[in-house]
């Protein structure tokens, strides 16, 4: 059996609940925005991944986490600010009184701001009543992680240690990526997605960092080894091999936003001309963003 076929032995499905990936180390899928939630335990309780969307996801995470039946929740950590990954923090801040939540330092600083710009819109879509979970994230409370890192830190779980670590801007500036050295899993976050069930592309957010996103990245490949158990942010487990065909991608369309700049491409006409591994409509943001990176130098003139 290849790499491949070991990762894609964890078939999660969304609402199966936590599955167990590799020792004591669980995925659950959600339906709502696809997203992923993780759960480490250990002797001195559970570390939680991510903690959904709103606190009424929130809500029905903690009913996954308790029917595992190993423990108390201990420790938190968000993978970066955005809303699918952490508005349900208030719900386990509320429940287990001895839980800290951690996130890297610069997601927890831009939380506070991006929550607020994210509910203010949620509620002006509220309105339109198509889906009320929208509701939910426009009155979920914003607990903004008090414990931070910068560029490593472990958590002590008794018999096992977590790492933590922020390899570099990618899909945000603050993601971070939670590894199990004992069971070769990597929680890596939005850093990676999987698009099995549907979407065409890496979340190219208006927070991203394009150019940045694939040196991140290989760092991340230089931490996986052939029988790693990749937990993305959204998706099914991958591989290390899935990694590395994603960061090609990604790379590819770095390079793409190099290249036409360098031509003296408009930002405005560079999506209709390039070449791109994803979807012209998905990388609006990949390309603005990337344009406002690049260096004076690194642009030719006519510059939109």
């Amino acid at each position: 059996m290849t790499t491949h076929e070991t990762a894609r032995t964890h078939r999660i499905a969304h609402g199966q609940g936590f599955v167990e990936v590799a020792d004591r180390c669980f995925v659950a899928r959600y339906e709502f925005v696809n997203v992923n939630v993780g759960v480490v335990a250990g002797e001195r309780g559970l570390l939680v991944v991510d903690t959904h969307a709103s606190e009424v996801e929130a809500r029905r995470v903690l009913e996954d986490v308790r029917r595992l039946g190993l423990g108390e929740v201990v420790r938190v950590v968000n993978t970066h600010a955005h809303f699918d990954h952490c508005f349900g923090n208030a719900v386990f801040a509320e429940e287990y009184d001895a839980v800290k939540l951690i996130a890297h330092e610069q997601a927890a600083a831009v939380l506070p701001d991006q929550a607020a710009d994210l509910q203010e819109q949620a509620r002006r879509d509220a309105e339109s009543g198509e889906d009320p979970r929208v509701r939910d994230i426009a009155e979920a409370r914003i607990v903004v992680p008090e414990h931070t890192f910068s560029s490593a830190g472990v958590v002590d779980l008794g018999d096992r240690y977590v790492e933590l670590a922020h390899l570099g801007r990618g899909h945000t500036a603050g993601d971070a990526v939670i590894r199990v050295p004992d069971a070769d899993v990597v929680f890596a976050g939005d850093l990676v997605e999987e698009f099995t069930d549907g979407g065409a592309a890496p979340g190219f957010g208006d927070d991203c960092y394009p150019l940045d996103w694939p040196g991140t990245l290989d760092l991340l490949v230089g931490m996986l080894t052939d029988n790693t158990v990749v937990a993305p942010g959204h998706g099914v487990p991958v591989d290390r091999d899935y990694v590395q065909e994603q960061r090609a991608s990604i790379a590819q369309v770095a390079q793409t936003v190099a290249d036409l700049a360098g031509q003296g491409v408009p930002v405005a006409e560079a999506l209709a001309a390039g070449q791109w591994p994803y979807p012209a409509e998905a990388l609006e943001n990949a390309v603005r963003r990337g344009y406002e990176q690049l260096p004076a130098s690194a642009r030719s003139l006519p510059m939109a």
